[in-house]
């Protein structure tokens, strides 16, 4: 072969591409269903769950522990296996994916899930930074000093709207001292001390500290902005609208769901730059955590039942008011009763 024949060769093997030319335009990768699934179940269900030891153990349960009584498991792993049930039922066909498959299946599951619930969980991160600052803002008014919506490192005790809402209840904000202990850190906030934010008009009473607990209106315009549409905070959100709700046929209100929004509104106002669960200085597992176990709990049902109701009603408009929980001692509960 000659010389110019080599070189036409090569140049037909070897084509050039222009780098300053736009390029063919990629296929869109087919995202897996359970990435989706993992999205909302994060949301939903559990924010902060292990997906690989929970299928790991729930696939040990329903396998090798089957017979084992259910007294002889801890609150914990019974709560766990609550969680895993529910991951199997929201997910279609998962169960036998991961019975026939061996562990490699359960990894790849795994991954998937933690992809969606990781991904999701970013998503609304970034998105309430900087709407949360419209929420706290005063109609008519301006926060001084301003905040800005990218940067965190002015929120939290640090400034005096922020520091309000924060502030746990039954501590006094309004207290000189008090502000410079929580700024300097001499005053330590672990996860289980809920903040004013959570009620409503952002007042505690310490006589009844259910009342107005998770009902304030930030909490509201947050769950909206995530699970109907950023447009539904300030009017009804419109049947058209694809909202996270709406994507995944969600037409009630969950409780992780309410716990999940708390602890993002509370990671937003603070002025951590980074959500980790295992962050010491916001604690926000511990938090959540503790709103959980507050909802579970058999001696709470009756105010955590007409909490369900109320916030149905302000999330999706078409629901029942015949979903609201009897009154106690009315004449149908006792007749009910029987």
């Amino acid at each position: 072969m000659s010389e110019d024949q080599l070189e036409k060769s090569c140049g037909q093997r070897h084509k050039q591409v222009d780098a300053l030319q736009l390029g063919p335009r990629k296929r869109p990768s087919v995202t897996d269903p359970l990435v989706h699934y993992g999205r909302h179940f994060g949301r939903t269900v559990h924010a902060l769950c292990n997906f690989q030891a929970l299928l790991t153990n729930g696939i040990l349960r329903m396998g090798e522990l089957a017979d084992t009584p259910e007294e002889n498991f801890t609150a914990e792993e019974r709560r766990e296996h609550r969680i895993f049930q529910e991951l199997l039922k929201s997910v279609a066909g998962l169960e036998e994916r991961l019975m026939q498959g061996g562990d490699d299946k359960v990894d790849i599951v795994a991954e998937l899930l933690t992809k969606g619930a990781s991904g999701a969980r970013g998503d609304d991160t970034k998105s309430l930074k900087g709407s949360v600052l419209d929420w706290i803002t005063p109609k008519g008014q301006n926060l001084v000093p301003p905040l800005a919506r990218n940067v965190k490192i002015d929120r939290g005790f640090h400034h005096e709207r922020t520091g309000a809402l924060l502030c746990p209840a039954g501590i006094d904000w309004s207290n000189p001292e008090t502000k410079t202990k929580l700024r300097s850190g001499e005053i330590i906030v672990t996860g289980d001390q809920w903040p004013f934010f959570l009620y409503a008009d952002y007042r505690y009473d310490p006589e009844d500290p259910w009342n107005g607990l998770f009902q304030s209106a930030l909490l509201v315009c947050a769950y909206k902005h995530v699970f109907t549409s950023p447009s539904s905070v300030d009017r009804e959100p419109k049947a058209t609208r694809s909202g996270n709700a709406r994507i995944h046929g969600m037409t009630r209100v969950t409780l992780p769901s309410v716990a999940y929004i708390a602890t993002q509104v509370r990671f937003a106002l603070t002025s951590s730059p980074v959500f980790s669960r295992t962050d010491t200085v916001t604690d926000s597992e511990r938090f959540y955590n503790s709103i959980l176990d507050v909802f579970e709990d058999p001696d709470e049902k009756q105010e955590v039942d007409n909490l369900v109701v109320w916030w149905n009603r302000q999330v999706f408009p078409s629901y029942s008011t015949a979903q609201r929980p009897l009154a106690k001692n009315s004449a149908l509960a006792r007749i009910r009763e029987k």
